[in-house]
């Protein structure tokens, strides 16, 4: 039998080439869940899925490829906006004092209630089905907030005797507010009144 000749390089597979599809398929990835937050956030959860992939830049079937269904896609969507929100209280704790720190976090969570809020109806559905999904974020939410309001405390710059469900039941009144147009400036403004209070009669000022 006649020996094979030796692979040249153009016969080996080029796993440049493969990174790359790996990290353009993450980029698209990456994008449409990017894009679903903020049409969940504006047009709830009915939003397009059609829109969404035009505003990602990528077909539809690359969509349904990343997400079979909307409820997937509903799920990835609230976990990532989760993930950023605890990402962000070990980012701002590094970065800012403790009580800008909380401030700042505080506004983002209001982001984070608006895209909440787009995902209602299929969020009941899904911890109706997914008994520990509400369990695990609401405590990963919490000792977020907590890190951050107890680092503020000690450091004289809120008063002593608020803990994070104080803050934590504050912030709930927001997602309950009326959804008129501008919703999202009277929560930033429900905020800064909410610190003013918490550093109102601080041990630091």
């Amino acid at each position: 039998m006649a020996s094979q000749p030796p692979a040249t390089v153009e016969d080996k597979p080029d796993a440049t080439a493969t990174k790359k599809l790996r990290a353009d398929a993450q980029r698209n990835r990456d994008r449409l869940i990017e894009v679903a937050a903020a049409a969940f956030a504006a047009h709830g959860v009915d939003a397009s899925l059609e829109e969404i992939a035009r505003q990602a830049g990528v077909g539809i079937g690359t969509l349904y490829r990343h997400f079979p269904t909307r409820e997937h896609l509903v799920e990835v969507v609230y976990r990532r906006e989760v993930e950023g929100l605890c990402q962000a209280a070990d980012e701002l704790s590094r970065t800012e004092a403790p009580d800008v720190a909380l401030e700042q976090w505080m506004q983002r969570f209001v982001d984070y209630i608006a895209t909440k809020r787009g995902l209602t109806t299929s969020l009941r559905i899904l911890m109706s089905t997914n008994s520990t999904l509400f369990s695990d974020i609401s405590g990963r939410v919490t000792q977020a907030l907590r890190r951050l309001v107890e680092a503020a405390v000690a450091a004289g710059a809120i008063r002593g005797d608020v803990d994070a469900s104080d803050v934590l039941h504050a912030l709930g009144g927001i997602y309950s507010a009326p959804d008129t147009k501008d919703w999202r400036d009277r929560s930033r403004r429900l905020v800064k009144l909410l610190m003013d209070g918490l550093r109102f009669g601080a041990k630091a000022r």
